[in-house]
């Protein structure tokens, strides 16, 4: 499959690795992929995050990502389902923090060195899904752009966060393949 992946979406794969990696992640997440995908410029989904208001959020997002991972990959709606049977998510990772350290819910791997970072399922099921998308508009390639519009189109908390800024799957859509006011080219 990656043989189909343009020059751009390969970046965000490898961007998504070295996210990963940076933080001692035991492995490639969703929220990695989205992380890789903010950090390029001058590809179709920076094009459709810029029209979109990207350059006025992407701080938001990436903060946003950081306390997620804080959470132990908690979503905004799951911590406050819990909220709602007397869970109070944010004082749970405080006492494990006050025990453990910061970010002890995180997922890290600090301490053990093994050079690669495995795909957890869940980005394999975006990268699975990015292919299903580029079928679906009869692209030879597979874009960065269609992994933006997967992760918009899964629920988790890549979408979540996003929707938080406006950026959907039909709002992507509309960008990039007509609709709105700009048309990515």
């Amino acid at each position: 499959m990656f043989e189909r992946f343009t020059k751009d979406a390969r970046a965000v794969v490898k961007g998504a690795v070295a996210q990963a990696a940076a933080v001692g992640a035991a492995s490639v997440t969703p929220e990695h992929l989205l992380l890789g995908l903010l950090e390029r410029e001058g590809s179709r989904a920076s094009f459709a995050l810029a029209a979109l208001g990207g350059g006025e959020w992407k701080d938001a997002v990436r903060e946003e990502l950081e306390e997620v991972r804080r959470r132990g990959g908690l979503t905004r709606a799951e911590a406050e389902a819990l909220a709602g049977l007397g869970i109070d998510v944010d004082e749970v990772v405080a006492r494990v923090e006050g025990v453990h350290g910061v970010g002890a819910l995180s997922g890290s791997r600090r301490g053990r060195r093994s050079g690669h970072v495995p795909f957890e399922k869940g980005a394999k099921d975006v990268l699975e899904r990015t292919l299903r998308i580029a079928l679906a508009q009869r692209e030879r390639r597979i874009g960065d752009e269609h992994i933006l519009l997967a992760l918009t189109s899964r629920p988790g908390v890549p979408a979540e966060v996003l929707a938080g800024h406006a950026v959907t799957y039909e709002s992507v859509s509309r960008v990039l393949y007509g609709g709105g006011e700009a048309k990515a080219g």
